[in-house]
């Protein structure tokens, strides 16, 4: 009986090169960019040119994502993201299917194309061999794979070998565009803590830090109470230093470490006396559950959040309270300051105003947002969005 096509691909390559490169397409998306190396294997064991993965085919909208290797100039991914994309009939293949583009648009088609006239003859590539990856979430990847216009056309054991890698290749992907969800969740909701002037550090099972926010970076930083110490964080005062690493260390733990109360205590806080005088410092320590199925141990397993009363952080823009709560930009100046702390007088004067005029905006905020006094509009301020624009 003679091999099928997928046989003759796994001799025509040596089994721990084959595990070698599975083993990187697995590998792929935690790479930057990602799949490179998986790529570069594939075209030595292809002999190719060129192996390139459109993540995101260029369009007419955006310039797409391509990752190439093998010998590409600046000019040419530019010429074919600008112009060339959209000559290129060699697009859309069928789903799960290897084929050349000769056998795509037959052999003197091609050759007459003007994507190939034009754009590959010039770099010296005559051999195109492609695949297209479609998934349920939308996704559409092309693998695109050439030779130069002295090397030998593509075999039918070569085509077998990149069928047999395809839906390997499919699986990595999807398990990419799950993480770089993920991944664009988790920015997001950074993005919205540092905003909140929210410092945040959080700890590995074995107490050490695995990452800090833009905030925690600049209270640490500034050593006033509270400091990196090893791979973990310090207080100066020995007596809330203990306190604070034990209720790391019951976090950790995921509930007390010492005398057991009714229920895990997961959740502790305490306030960090400042040798500078200033306010003291807010810290919340929780832990941070184990999932079902998870078996790494570098993972945040507690987490410390810290606020600073006295931190200035970015101001809030003017323009979303103006469009949230109605207001014109003067009465927005102003309700920003008063929610800073300032007195009507004070924010007055910042706002180079007279008091009676500083008054008659506050009396239209009072009307624009429903509140009746100036408490009531700063706590109104304060509990809004608007420290997330």
């Amino acid at each position: 009986m003679a091999p099928t096509r997928a046989v003759a691909a796994t001799q025509m390559i040596e089994v721990d090169r084959l595990d070698r490169l599975l083993g990187a397409i697995y590998d792929g998306p935690t790479e930057s960019p990602p799949w490179n190396t998986a790529l570069q294997q594939m075209r030595e064991a292809l002999s190719a040119a060129h192996v390139t993965l459109m993540l995101r085919p260029p369009s007419s909208e955006s310039h797409g994502v391509m990752i190439n290797t093998g010998q590409v100039t600046s000019q040419g991914v530019e010429s074919y993201e600008t112009h060339f994309f959209a000559l290129d009939p060699f697009v859309r293949l069928p789903e799960g299917e290897v084929v050349t583009a000769e056998e795509l648009i037959g052999s003197q088609q091609w050759l007459k194309s003007a994507m190939y006239q034009e754009y590959l003859k010039p770099l010296d590539i005559r051999h195109l061999l492609g695949a297209d990856i479609y998934t349920k979430e939308g996704i559409e990847c092309r693998l695109r794979i050439t030779r130069s216009d002295d090397a030998e056309a593509f075999s039918a054991e070569d085509k077998a070998l990149v069928k047999l890698l395809l839906p390997h290749l499919k699986r990595s992907i999807r398990l990419h565009a799950k993480l770089d969800y993920l991944e664009c969740d988790r920015q997001l909701f950074a993005g919205a803590v540092n905003r909140m002037l929210v410092g945040m550090v959080t700890f590995a099972q074995d107490g050490s830090i695995l990452e800090l926010n833009q905030e925690a970076q600049r209270i640490l930083a500034e050593k006033d109470g509270i400091v990196r110490s090893g791979t973990g964080i310090a207080l100066s005062s020995n007596h809330e230093n203990r306190d604070l690493q034990r209720m790391i260390r019951q976090a950790l733990t995921g509930g007390p470490v010492e005398e057991p109360v009714e229920g895990p205590s997961v959740v502790e806080a305490m306030s960090v006396t400042r040798p500078s005088g200033r306010a003291k410092l807010g810290i919340v320590v929780r832990t941070i559950p184990l999932g079902e199925f998870t078996g790494a141990k570098q993972r945040p397993a507690a987490a410390v959040f810290l606020r600073d009363p006295e931190s200035s952080g970015t101001q809030p823009s003017q323009e979303v309270v103006r469009r949230l709560f109605g207001l014109t930009r003067m009465e927005a100046a102003l309700a920003l300051l008063l929610a800073e702390g300032l007195t009507l007088d004070e924010a007055a004067e910042k706002l180079n105003v007279r008091r009676n005029t500083a008054r008659t905006h506050l009396r239209s905020i009072f009307c624009k947002t429903g509140v009746t006094r100036q408490t009531m509009l700063v706590r109104m301020l304060l509990n809004s969005v608007i420290s997330l624009g």
